[in-house]
């Protein structure tokens, strides 16, 4: 066999070969690689004019809507209950973090029958400051019923603490978003 003659670009052809395997490393990762989704563009909310209230009262609950709980402490039934709340009140809900300072805050004990029935409220912490706040706050919570029926207790008593702003609107420490 005759000895191979070198070729005159034998040096090159190592270099070029390496330089395609990392360009076609490049482009498989870039390929892999995700892009964040960007976050949904959230639509401004309408400006209410001076004078004009910015919050509509509570929703009532249409007789025999709330779906059942099978939560089995008065604790996590709070859960069921709050979400319930925000589902009837949505527009009343404050979206975000609340400001450090709030108007109101209180705490509201919450009897509840077997089929979702409000039996009774009671204050274990009013915002005796704000009597308005107390009476829509009591208001809110006849108006939702019937809540979540306590399947596995038959009854419960429950509490979640009210966290009011002076524009009317509220969060329950339940689903609260925090405090700036």
């Amino acid at each position: 066999m005759p000895p191979m003659k070198p070729d005159a670009d034998s040096p090159q052809k190592p270099r070029r070969w390496l330089g395609g395997l990392a360009a076609g490393i490049a482009t498989l990762v870039a390929a892999c690689r995700s892009t964040p989704p960007e976050p949904p563009s959230v639509p401004e909310e309408p400006r209410v004019p001076a004078g004009a209230s910015e919050v509509t009262g509570p929703v009532p609950g249409a007789a025999g809507s709330a779906r059942p709980s099978a939560a089995a402490t008065p604790r996590a039934y709070r859960q069921d209950a709050a979400t319930h709340l925000y589902g009837l009140n949505a527009a009343r809900i404050f979206k975000g973090r609340l400001p450090p300072l709030l108007y109101a805050v209180g705490v509201l004990q919450v009897d509840i029958d077997a089929r979702g029935r409000v039996l009774g409220t009671s204050w274990l912490r009013a915002p005796r400051h704000a009597p308005e706040v107390m009476a829509e706050i009591e208001r809110t919570v006849r108006a939702a019923g019937p809540f979540p029926a306590p399947t596995r207790m038959g009854k419960v008593s429950y509490t979640d603490t009210w966290l009011w702003d002076k524009s009317g609107r509220f969060q329950l420490d339940t689903l609260t978003e925090g405090q700036e």
